[in-house]
C-alpha cells in the first residue's frame, strides 16, 4: 500500500484540490482509498462535505495519542467512512495546538508514520494533504510517505518555493536518515496549457507555448524559464492541470471533482494522474 504526500509550504499551490480530486478518481477505478488531512484549516476534510470539529476523533487526536495526559486514539478510530468517495481521517482547527506538544517528543517526526503502519492492509493507497508551513505536520507527512507530489504554480515566488523544498528535504534526511525524493510536481493554474501526460520536457514545451501566446514581457518569460529548468532537473514527471472552474464549484460542494458527472479539462486530466498513482507501489 503506496502512503502519498502532497506538499508545499506554500499556499495556494494546490495540494488540497490534487489529493481530493486524485483521490476520487482513485476511488472510481474501484481502490480503497484514504485521504488523512494533516492541515488545521481542514480544507480536504470540508472538501470532502465533512464539518470541521464535528467528528468525535480526527487527526489532533491521533496526533496527541501517547502524549501524556492525553487518550490513545487510533488512525482506524478516526477514519470516517466514504461511499462514493473517499475515507477520510478528518482534520480541525484543533490541530493548531498540538504542534507545541510534538517537539517534546523523541518520536515527533515518525508519529503519523507510525499511525498508518497498522492500517495499511485495509487500503489499496493512503494520500496525505499537508498544511502550507514548514512544522511539524509537514515532516510528519513527508516521513510518513512512500511517494512525494509536489504541487505549485508559475508565481513569481515558485522557484523560491523549489529551493526552500530541496532545503526541507535535506534537512529531513540529515536529522531522520529518510530520504524525500519527489515522484512528480503538479502544476496548477495553467489557463491555456492542456498537455498530455508526458515526462517533463513536453509540459516544459508546453509551457513555451503558454509564454509566447500571452504577450508576457521579458522579466516574465525570464522567470518561466527558470522555473521549468528547475523542473527539468528535480522531477522525473511533471504534470499541468489546466484552469477549470468545474474545481472550485465540486470544492463548494464537498466532492470531488470525479463525482460531478461530467467531463473536463481539469478532470480529464486528473483522471490521467490518477491511473499513474494508481500504478505506484
Amino acid at each position: 500500500m503506496p502512503v502519498i504526500t502532497f506538499a508545499h509550504h506554500k499556499g495556494g499551490t494546490g495540494k488540497t484540490t490534487a489529493c481530493l480530486n486524485i483521490g476520487g478518481f482513485l476511488k472510481k477505478t474501484g481502490k480503497k482509498v484514504l485521504i488523512i488531512d494533516c492541515d488545521p484549516q481542514a480544507n480536504a476534510t470540508s472538501g470532502l462535505g465533512i464539518e470541521p470539529g464535528t467528528a468525535d476523533h480526527d487527526i489532533y487526536d491521533v496526533f496527541m495519542s501517547g502524549t501524556e495526559g492525553f487518550e490513545r486514539v487510533p488512525l482506524k478510530s478516526a477514519i470516517i467512512r466514504g461511499a462514493d468517495v473517499p475515507d477520510l481521517c478528518p482534520a480541525s482547527l484543533d490541530l493548531a495546538g498540538a504542534e507545541p506538544y510534538l517537539y517534546e517528543r523523541e518520536d515527533h517526526v515518525s508519529i503519523l508514520h507510525d499511525a498508518v503502519g497498522p492500517i495499511t492492509r485495509r487500503y489499496d493507497v493512503v494520500l496525505i494533504d499537508t498544511p502550507p508551513s514548514m512544522g511539524q505536520f509537514l515532516i510528519n507527512g513527508l516521513v510518513a510517505a512512500d511517494h512525494t507530489v509536489i504541487t505549485m504554480d508559475t508565481g513569481p515566488f515558485a522557484l523560491q518555493g523549489i529551493e526552500s523544498l530541496r532545503t526541507i528535504f535535506s534537512d529531513i534526511s540529515e536529522n531522520t536518515g529518510v530520504t524525500v525524493v519527489p515522484a512528480m510536481a503538479i502544476i496548477t493554474r495553467g489557463k491555456v496549457l492542456r498537455e498530455e501526460m508526458t515526462p517533463g520536457a513536453a509540459v516544459m514545451d508546453g509551457l513555451r507555448r503558454l509564454i509566447g501566446i500571452s504577450g508576457r514581457n521579458d522579466q516574465e518569460r525570464t522567470r518561466f524559464l527558470e522555473i521549468m529548468a528547475a523542473l527539468e532537473h528535480e522531477f522525473p514527471l511533471a504534470c499541468a492541470i489546466p484552469y477549470d472552474p468545474l474545481v472550485p464549484e465540486a470544492q463548494k460542494r464537498g466532492i470531488p471533482i470525479s463525482e460531478c458527472g461530467r467531463e473536463s479539462p481539469a478532470a480529464s486530466e486528473y483522471a490521467r494522474i490518477a491511473e499513474i498513482v494508481g500504478g505506484w507501489k
